[in-house]
């Protein structure tokens, strides 16, 4: 009598554990989205600890040493008002960082229902929602959060709305792609089969398989977000002074750029590197997550050994 065979796990099934390992090999093979990650780190550290960080008061004036250079004392120099730029382009990373992660929260919790929605039932509620999320995406993002705040007036917490309605439509079309891409599959119909409801079968079988281009748009967003943000403060818009802002000072230093040039520079630099950085890992996990790139990345090691 033979005893029975074990099933087998098919050669091309890779157990959930086996592709999270590869997909963080794969990261970790990105040297340059490390040290992005190390950029983030230290920003992320800055606008937790700031108040702490910061060697001066943010708003403390000293007009007798106003528009000095960077210096020992003031490693990005002083602004009109003689407030330390250094303490301020740390304080405003706690703002930007606030604002930004705020706003994507908000498009991502309601972007992705409304898209999950539209691609799970399809027909006259796809029509219906990708039509609003159609006319939202035509607006240019800053024009569209500009009008937003025209009518809600301007501030930060405006902002953070403003800027979440903007890149709603984003997440919206990301995950109705994805799941018209799964909603159809094996897994689906059996859990019909047995009678889940359509939000289990959304909650447990659709959306943990569209996670991958949503975790890869949030990192982006949040580039853009800051981005906007930025945008929205230099026009007066969001961060209102006295409070810190990169915007802000880039709007403040606008009169004195052959004057004082650091007044503009460093939260320019500060803006620059954060989006930098957010852009490269989001293109790093984009290429963590797609099996074809990870496969790509591993021969291309293999190569270099």
């Amino acid at each position: 009598m033979t005893e029975p065979t074990q099933p087998q796990t098919p050669p091309d099934v890779v157990p959930h554990e086996s592709q999270t390992r590869a997909a963080l090999r794969a990261l970790v093979a990105h040297k340059f989205a490390l040290v992005c990650l190390v950029v983030l780190g230290l920003v992320l550290l800055a606008a937790l600890l700031g108040r702490w960080l910061v060697p001066y008061d943010v708003d403390a004036t000293d007009i007798p040493g106003r528009l000095q250079g960077p210096s020992p004392s003031h490693l990005f120099g002083t602004d009109e008002l003689g407030r330390d730029v250094f303490s301020r382009v740390i304080a405003a990373s706690g703002v930007s960082l606030r604002v930004g992660v705020i706003a994507v929260g908000i498009s991502l919790v309601f972007g992705v229902a409304l898209g999950l929605l539209a691609g799970f039932y399809g027909r006259f509620v796809d029509d219906a929602v990708m039509r609003v999320m159609d006319m939202l995406f035509a607006f240019p993002a800053v024009l569209l959060a500009m009008a937003i705040l025209a009518v809600l007036g301007p501030g930060v917490t405006n902002a953070m709305i403003a800027i979440g309605i903007v890149y709603l439509p984003i997440f919206a079309r990301v995950t109705r792609a994805g799941v018209l891409a799964v909603r159809e599959e094996v897994y689906v119909t059996a859990a019909r089969s047995i009678g889940a409801g359509d939000l289990r079968i959304m909650a447990t079988h659709v959306l943990p398989n569209v996670t991958g281009p949503i975790i890869v748009q949030t990192s982006l967003s949040l580039a853009f977000a800051i981005l906007s943000e930025a945008a929205l403060s230099f026009l007066g818009l969001g961060v209102q002074p006295p409070a810190p802002s990169w915007g802000r000072m880039l709007y403040d230093g606008r009169d004195f750029v052959e004057q004082a040039w650091w007044m503009g520079f460093f939260p320019g630099l500060a803006i620059f590197l954060t989006v930098l950085s957010f852009n490269i890992v989001g293109d790093a996990l984009r290429d963590a997550l797609d099996p074809a790139q990870r496969s790509a990345i591993e021969a291309r090691q293999v190569g270099d050994r």
